[in-house]
């Protein structure tokens, strides 16, 4: 028979495994619990940049007044896009979506300023001909134009050739409206595919009966090229791509991600003397399919005469 002694040991003992085995209990349910938090924040958090941040479409609208800007042209409505992406978080079905918002605006001009399709993007025939049919769907009562961009190295010609948009590489085009006096659109090409060759762009002013002050858009697809274009020319509107604007940003922060190319302007829109540029936040994705505090975007533009 046991001793009071060794029965007290005994229960001691017992008691103390049970309050381990509670305690341990205890820290597996905590520790569950925090694992869930943290999953659930998680998914919270990829549910946000894959699938809220890239929702809808965000129409950023300036009206510019210029007093070198013909009459004929007061009133005049450009549309912006870039980045498309296509395949990444664009397909088919939104971008027809976007085309619709953008018909609506009824634009006097289209400007795209590069990446059609997205470089991870096994593109098919089909995709092809759905790329070509809304592009030719877009409505532009004066014109389409377009540059190239990092990541139109093999499909861009083959689709574009079969648009209606008017593709600058290092050219420029004349836009008449109503009247005998034209505005100058330019364009150069890409600079990450060396591609770029701005006295051709420009050429229009080698000519004798050039219109030294005629007004100008130049497009481009990585901005930082407009520091070489100010060093001989001032275009008075530019409009870019290239940065997404970050595509990842924190609310009142500089972009968190900044791209060759894209380092000195990186944001929606800056005044460089008499020249103002508009960089697109873009409609689809690069190299992540994320976005934070930055919805796919166009630009809505409108010009007056002073």
């Amino acid at each position: 028979m046991l001793s009071r002694t060794e029965k007290n040991k005994s229960q001691r003992k017992k008691i103390i495994k049970e309050e381990q085995k509670e305690k341990r209990n205890k820290m597996i349910i905590v520790t569950l619990k925090v694992l869930l938090v943290i999953a659930i924040l998680i998914s919270l958090a990829f549910i946000t940049l894959r699938y809220v941040g890239n929702f809808g479409l965000v129409v950023k609208e300036e009206s510019l007044t210029y007093s070198n800007l013909p009459e004929n042209f007061h009133g005049l409505k450009i549309v912006h896009f870039s980045d498309l992406h296509y395949g990444s978080t664009i397909k088919a079905k939104k971008l027809s979506q976007i085309v619709d918002k953008m018909n609506e605006i009824k634009p006097d001009i289209i400007v795209f300023t590069g990446d059609l399709v997205d470089k991870n993007y096994q593109i098919t025939e089909e995709d092809k001909e759905t790329l070509k049919e809304l592009l030719n769907n877009m409505k532009a009562k004066l014109g389409k134009y377009a540059v190239q961009g990092n990541h139109d190295k093999n499909n861009f010609d083959a689709i574009m050739k079969d648009t209606d948009f008017i593709v600058l590489e290092n050219s420029y085009d004349l836009i008449y409206n109503e009247g005998y006096t034209p505005i100058l659109i330019t364009g150069i090409g890409s600079s990450t595919l060396k591609n770029v060759d701005i006295d051709k762009a420009f050429y229009y002013f080698d000519q004798e009966n050039a219109n030294q002050d005629i007004f100008i858009i130049s497009l481009m697809h990585e901005p930082d090229n407009l520091d070489q274009i100010l060093e001989k020319y001032t275009p008075d509107l530019v409009f870019a791509g290239h940065s997404h604007n970050g595509q990842v940003r924190l609310p009142f922060a500089p972009a968190l991600v900044k791209v060759e190319g894209a380092k000195k302007y990186y944001e929606a829109r800056y005044t460089i003397s008499d020249t103002e540029l508009f960089v697109s936040g873009g409609l689809g994705t690069s190299n992540y399919p994320f976005r934070l505090f930055n919805h796919p975007s166009i630009n809505f533009v409108r010009l007056r005469n002073k």
